[in-house]
């Protein structure tokens, strides 16, 4: 017991781990706020597709989010269970953002078939790297009082990542598009894909 009570992560681990969350949230802000205008008015898609096409979405990330936490705790390298989800998708996981904000030239139903494969594939890819990253918090540490410090910086992070993207998207958006909406978010995943990238490796 006192070993576990002594057992106190460093600054710098619990600072780290915190930049996953920021890598997500980026992603997932993005979604929370302009899926519906992003697709409706950039995409050029029905409305009513695209709540479907998020709906149906959410039906098997909750089918597939416990069968990724089953796959990843079997999981054995020399990395540990969880960590190299992060090693092994974040880069997948950059490209496919980037895929998803890309706007195809193609006529609406193969902008309806596009739309559908890389946003699928974008939140199984977020599934598969933000299950492992979210345990990852249950083993860092055999003193549940530093979980809950990283659990607190994690916080922290994912509310940071909260307002850059409510403050600096749009504006990006616009300063990369040069008078082309698409082209500007397209652009600007490529810069949120690499600060991804980073951001889960340094986590």
């Amino acid at each position: 017991m006192e070993n576990i009570e002594q057992h106190r992560l460093p600054l710098k681990e619990k600072i780290a781990y915190g930049f996953g969350d920021l890598a997500s949230v980026l992603y997932w802000q993005t979604f929370m706020l302009y899926f519906t205008y992003f697709y409706t008015d950039v995409f050029i898609i029905p409305a009513s597709v695209a709540a479907t096409m998020f709906l149906i979405s959410r039906v098997w990330d909750g089918i597939n989010d416990p069968i990724m936490g089953i796959i990843a705790d079997r999981t054995k390298t020399r990395w540990g269970h969880f960590r190299p989800y992060l090693l092994w998708l974040c880069i997948p996981f950059a490209i496919m953002g980037v895929a998803t904000f890309f706007v195809p030239p193609f006529g609406e139903t193969g902008k309806i078939i596009y739309a559908y494969i890389t946003f699928n594939l974008l939140m199984m890819l977020y599934t598969g790297i933000n299950i492992p990253y979210t345990a990852l918090l249950g083993v860092i540490s055999p003193n549940s009082n530093e979980r809950t410090t990283v659990s607190s910086v994690k916080f922290l992070f994912a509310f940071s990542a909260g307002i850059i993207v409510s403050a600096t998207l749009l504006p990006m958006v616009k300063m990369l598009g040069k008078g082309n909406e698409a082209q500007g978010w397209q652009y600007s995943f490529m810069i949120y894909g690499a600060l991804a990238i980073i951001f889960f490796l340094i986590a």
